[in-house]
Order: structure tokens, then C-alpha cells, then sequence
């Protein structure tokens, strides 16, 4: 939601943005929060579809994915999950509601008011599993006014592929008081992944997303919004290959190992499914000088999975979970009291309630020594439950004119619940472990100037012990936990330039990371000691002209583990495959995340007789990435180039659209796994070009 600009930025159109990021409304200018807020229009022209593409426009943000798991990086901090139990350390929400599976937060931007990624722990007013900074994607809510739009593009990649992407939205009144809206996402693309050993290929996508919501304006002093939604997504994008033509496979006669990027030789079909329903209710009630403000959400998620365990033709394993499949139900509830009146103090306080329900079938089939071998078969099926509760409170107090201090504290109070059973056994009941923590959060903000701003802030993040849903024994992880330290600068220095910068320091405590058990296919989960990170972004907004705007980013992360002395780690064997080794990691760069990445988005227009044409680009460097503890396996720099042309009709009904994603069809590693039986990657997606058209009403 855009604020309204004032006549000089109207003039050239640079606009102030309305963010929610402290659970309130405020001027993204005047939060002490490293905040990146990208509006539908910034989001569209940068060519962003979902949450793991905001990598290339969102400093010190990488959106790492593990076969079926999202895994998002803020500033060198995010997880290694491998569990639906084990929630990401960066959270994601949308309209406020918190997305705790992992395997289903791949959120798809259809229509879209903004999406905010704070950066930094947000201890206090969000609080839960916040540890490195949280992605709140926010819809609009539904008009009263009739209006909607429709588009479609189509485009191709490697192997004659076809990607089909058409969205569809509609809003407006039903009567006085109530409203509503539906969007829905239809996105195919074909398998583009040459699949060596059957044949065709592999590594295509299809996803469903049916969203909407009603509005009820009670009375003035009410308003009721509650949204559903429909997810259902069905592929082979878990497709991996062996890095470097390593894999155990490769000893036995027969074994075909891909030698190009985008190519499979896998035994078994990988298969990535899963269904998503979501409810939630937001309410407000204004109470004459205070707001009440609840938000109810319910989740249910089902995941099917199956992945080769080699990435070879050579059947040594597989990894399933089939039936049963993995099947998450959570369910949270904020209640919040928030200050309206105008003063010197500004506050709210707020309760929160969360429940998680877990359920997994894994089947694990193991043949390591070969065709004509003993296979092993091994079935786990574990339960894990989580409840949480915690108060928290947040105050802003005016010292004087231009001096602003904000003091925040959370009370988190957490069991985790494990139950194994392996081959139909019961191996230990059910494990339970209880943890709290008090987190906190203070601020001082200086505006010395009336479009300008220092800030200095001190906070912690906390995320509780958790289970490994593939150990058979009954002992979890040990909370972490984080101090951090942040210096900023939001300023205006013309009216038609922003700039905002931040500096940071963390201390970083036990952090939960994950990796290949050195034998079999399941995974250990450990404590690394301890990690320092320190680094800064820069962020620029330019309406250079009114037909010109430029967005430029950087950032500079050091981030290494201080101390952590038993690091899993696997060296390639000559034959193929890996050997298992207990490593000394301290010092080393931490996983998925880059020391550095620059951004440049540009957008210019040339207004013609019967419309506009447009022309933006956008640009994503990074430097190398590590996807091991011992720093051993990496995605060297790259550069992502996406660009589009434009024409709009002058009435602004119609848009039409050249558009082009991985430009230079750079070959980038997603992920590289390690284990006993191969160090396999799975790859970006490759160059894609296509057209599009759109049509508002």
C-alpha cells in the first residue's frame, strides 16, 4: 500500500511506502527496521513469481531450496532442515499469518500489494522461529470498487519446453458492507531436464493456486476479513545429477553419468507433490483509543516424495514418502491491543498461541553394494507435535522532537514431542522436551532531519531445540540463539532519491545445522558451537526522470563458524561416492551464504501516440556460495540477467510483453548435497523467453 507521495515525488515518482513490519502501519522511512519493501510494480518489472526468485532483488537474501524445502538465508543465517517438524529459522508469513511447513512455503506472487523481507532477528512483535528475519508476503484485501485483471504468458527453454503462467483476479461488492475477491494461478512448465536413462525428460512443474477472500465491514468500528486458500503442486523439480560425475553408481558396469548441466541418469523417477489448505481471520475492532486486532490461522499440508539416492542409473537406493506421505497440520492464534491516539507513546501488547501436528512415512530402500546385492528395506514412521505459547509487548516513546526510543520483550514458552516407529516398531514412546526464553529488542532513532534518520538497535532471536524425524533415539537438538547489533541510515537526500543503509554484528550460539549420516540415507541434526557475522547493505531508489527509475542494491556478508570442531563432512572417493569424515569446520564460511551480491534494476518508459512502451532489466551477482560446512563444494559467482519490453495501450487496459528470465543461460548450482553415496546438485532453471499479455479492468 503506497502512502500518498507529495506534489514534488508525484512529479518524477518516488513514492513512500507503507510498511507493516513492526505489526503496525508506519512509513517504511521511519521504522528502525532494515527493511526491503517491494511493491506489485517493483515485483513485476524485476520479473519476481515466488518467494525463492527475491534472491535477486532483496540485499543479504538467498533463497536456498533442498530438494523439497524451502530454505531461505538473511544475512548468513537460515536453516538446513531436512523435517516438516523443524521449521526455518527465517520465517514466512502471509497477511500476518505464519507459514511454519517447510515444504510448502513456496509462495506463489500472484496478485500481490507488496512483500516485505525484514532483515535482522524480530524477536519481539513476531517472535517465532525469527531467528535471521522473516518474508511477510501481503494480498489486497477486497474492494468495494468492481475491478480485476487477467494475463497469460507463454515461453520456452531448453529442450522445446513450453511454460505456461496465467493468473487471474477479481474483486468487488457483494453489498454495503461486505466484499470479496478470488485470484487463481495456473503455472505449467514442461519437463526440460534430459532424462539419459528412459528417455524424454524429467524436472517439470505444475502448480494450482485457488485464493479468496470476504470482507465484512461490520460498522465503523469493526472489520472482519477471512481468506482461503487451495495449493496444489505436482512435479519432478527434486530431479538432481551427480556434481562432477560423482556417484557410487559409477563403479558398476552400465552406469551412465551425465557430463552436461540439466541432465538425469537417475534409476528411480523423482517425484515432489503436495497439497496446501489455508484458512485464516483477521479481525480489527476499534475501541476508541486502543485497536484490537486478532488473526487466526490453520494450515493442513500433504507431501509426497521420492528421490534417488545415488543420482545414478545404477540402483543403490531410494528414498520415499509415499504412503503414508507427509502430512502437517498447524493451527495459530494472535490476539493484539495496539495504541491509535496521537502522543509521545506509542505501544501494543499481544498474546500468541501455536500448535504443529506432524506425521511421516519414510520408506528408505538400501542395495549399496550393488545390483545381484542384499537390499535393505527400512521404514520410518515418526510423529512429531509442537506447542507453543508466548506474550509479548512493544513500546515507542518520543524522548524528544526528534528522538525516538522503542524497547520490546517476548516470553516464549515450548514442548517438542517425538514419537519413532521403525519397521513397526515402537522404539522409545514418546520423547517430550519443554524450552523458554525471553527475547528482547531495543532502539534509539534520531530524525535529523524531516527526511532523514539514524538508528541504532540491540536484539536477540531464539529458536527452541527440535527432533530429527529420521533419529531413532530420543534426544533433541539444543536451542540457538542470537545477539545482534545494527547501526542505520534512512535518508531522502533529494526528492527524488532514497537511500537506506545498515550495518550489523551478530553473535550467533548453537547453531542447528544438518547433514548425510555417514552410512545409509537418513540424516544427523547437531549443534554447531558458535558463528560471527557482521556485513552491511546498501539500497538505492532513484526516479532519475519521469520516465526513469533505477533500483541498485548491495551487500557484504562475513560469516564464519567460530567454533565448531566436529563438523560432519564427506571427500569424494577416486572410485565414486564419498568417505565419510569428522571434520574441524571453525573458520569456515557459513553454508549458503554469499560474501557478497549487487543488484540493478532499472525501468524506463517512452510515452507514444497510443501508449507507453517499457523497457526494464534487472541484474543479480553474487559471489561464491558454499553448500558444505568444510567449504569444500561451491557454486562459483554467476550473474542472473532478466529483462522485459513493454507496451500499454494509453488507456492503461492493456498490456503486451517480450520478456526473458537467465538471459545468458547461466548454469547455477540450487543446491549440492553430500553423502556416502554421491555428492549430487540440482540446477537453477535455465534461460527462459517468452511473451505475455494483460488485461485490467
Amino acid at each position: 500500500m503506497s502512502a500518498e507521495a507529495t506534489p514534488a515525488r508525484a512529479e518524477i515518482g518516488l513514492e513512500d511506502i507503507v510498511v507493516t513490519a513492526t505489526r503496525r502501519e508506519e512509513r517504511l522511512q521511519n521504522i528502525p527496521v532494515a527493511v526491503t519493501a517491494l511493491t506489485s510494480e517493483a515485483i513485476e518489472s524485476s520479473g519476481v513469481q515466488d518467494v525463492r526468485s527475491l534472491t535477486q532483488v532483496v540485499p543479504g537474501f538467498f533463497g536456498g531450496k533442498n530438494i523439497g524445502l524451502f530454505l531461505p538465508v538473511i544475512r548468513g543465517v537460515g536453516s538446513s532442515s531436512v523435517s516438516a517438524a523443524d521449521e526455518a529459522n527465517v520465517a514466512t508469513y502471509i497477511d500476518g499469518v505464519y507459514q511454519p511447513d517447510p515444504y510448502s512455503t513456496f509462495v506463489d506472487l500472484a496478485e500481490v500489494e507488496r512483500v516485505e523481507v525484514l532483515r535482522g532477528p524480530q524477536g519481539t512483535v513476531f517472535g517465532r522461529n525469527a531467528t535471521g528475519g522473516l518474508i511477510n508476503v501481503i494480498t489486497p484485501d477486497p474492494s468495494f470498487d468492481l475491478r480485476g485483471n487477467i494475463s497469460a504468458r507463454y515461453g520456452r527453454l531448453r529442450n522445446d519446453a513450453s511454460d505456461v503462467d496465467a493468473k487471474a483476479y477479481i474483486t468487488g461488492g457483494l453489498t454495503e458492507t461486505l466484499a470479496a475477491d478470488l485470484s487463481v494461478v495456473y503455472r505449467k512448465t514442461d519437463d526440460y531436464i534430459t532424462d539419459l536413462v528412459r528417455g524424454g525428460n524429467l524436472g517439470g512443474n505444475r502448480i494450482f493456486n485457488l485464493r479468496g477472500k470476504l470482507l465484512w465491514e461490520a460498522s465503523d468500528a469493526a472489520r472482519f476479513v477471512l481468506t482461503a486458500e487451495y495449493a496444489d503442486q505436482d512435479g519432478s523439480t527434486n530431479t538432481t545429477q551427480p556434481f562432477n560425475g560423482n556417484t557410487a553408481g559409477r563403479r558398476f558396469t552400465g552406469a551412465i553419468v551425465p557430463t552436461k548441466a540439466w541432465q538425469s541418469s537417475a534409476d528411480t523417477v523423482p517425484v515432489l507433490d503436495f497439497k496446501r489448505f489455508n484458512l485464516a481471520l483477521r479481525t480489527r475492532f476499534d475501541l476508541g483509543s486502543v485497536n484490537l486486532e486478532t488473526t487466526t490461522g490453520y494450515m493442513h499440508t500433504r507431501t509426497v516424495q521420492v528421490t534417488d539416492s545415488d543420482a545414478s542409473n545404477i540402483f543403490l537406493g531410494v528414498v520415499s514418502a509415499n504412503e503414508p506421505n507427509i502430512n502437517t497440520k498447524s493451527l495459530s492464534q494472535e490476539i493484539r491491543l495496539l495504541s491509535t491516539e496521537p502522543g509521545p507513546f506509542q505501544w501494543l501488547i499481544g498474546l500468541y498461541g501455536f500448535s504443529l501436528d506432524s506425521e511421516s512415512g519414510l520408506r528408505i530402500l538400501s542395495q549399496p553394494a550393488g545390483p545381484g546385492t542384499v537390499q535393505s528395506s527400512t521404514s520410518l514412521n515418526p510423529t512429531l507435535k509442537t506447542e507453543s505459547y508466548s506474550g509479548f509487548g512493544e513500546g515507542t516513546y518520543r524522548l524528544v522532537p526528534q528522538l525516538f526510543l522503542t524497547l520490546g520483550v517476548r516470553y516464549t514458552w515450548e514442548q517438542r514431542k517425538f514419537e519413532q516407529i521403525a519397521n513397526g516398531i515402537n522404539l522409545f514412546g514418546e520423547a517430550s522436551r519443554s524450552f523458554d526464553k525471553v527475547t528482547y529488542r531495543g532502539a534509539l532513532r534520531y530524525e535529523f532531519a524531516d527526511s532523514a534518520n539514524i538508528y541504532a538497535t540491540y536484539g536477540t532471536g531464539y529458536k527452541s531445540g527440535v527432533y530429527n524425524f529420521t533419529s531413532t533415539t530420543p534426544t533433541p537438538v539444543d536451542p540457538e540463539t542470537i545477539d545482534a547489533y545494527e547501526i542505520g541510515l534512512k535518508v531522502d537526500p533529494l526528492s527524488w532519491l532514497r537511500m537506506n543503509i545498515s550495518t550489523y554484528y551478530y553473535d550467533y550460539q548453537n547453531l542447528q545445522v544438518v547433514a548425510r549420516a555417514p552410512a545409509g540415507n537418513t540424516f544427523i541434526l547437531q549443534n554447531a558451537a558458535s558463528a560471527e557475522i557482521y556485513g552491511g547493505e546498501i539500497e538505492l531508489t532513484a526516479a532519475v526522470t519521469r520516465h526513469l527509475k533505477v533500483r541498485a542494491s548491495a551487500a557484504y556478508t562475513h560469516s564464519a563458524y567460530k567454533d565448531f570442531p566436529n563438523a560432519q563432512g564427506f571427500v569424494p572417493l577416486p572410485i565414486g561416492g564419498n568417505s565419510s569424515v569428522s571434520e574441524d569446520a571453525s573458520g569456515n564460511q557459513l553454508t549458503r551464504s554469499p560474501e557478497s551480491s549487487l543488484a540493478l534494476g532499472v525501468v524506463w518508459n517512452k510515452e507514444l501516440a497510443n501508449g507507453t512502451f517499457g523497457v526494464a532489466g534487472n541484474v543479480y551477482h553474487s559471489s561464491r556460495v558454499y553448500f558444505d560446512f568444510a567449504n569444500r563444494f561451491s557454486q562459483k559467482p554467476y550473474t542472473l540477467v532478466s529483462g522485459e519490453l513493454s507496451y500499454t495501450t494509453s488507456n492503461a487496459n492493456w498490456r503486451f510483453t517480450l520478456w526473458a528470465t537467465n538471459l545468458t543461460n547461466q548454469q547455477v548450482y540450487r543446491e549440492i548435497r553430500n553423502g556416502p553415496l554421491t555428492t549430487d546438485v540440482t540446477y537453477e532453471s535455465p534461460r527462459r523467453v517468452g511473451v505475455g499479455a494483460s488485461y485490467r479492468f
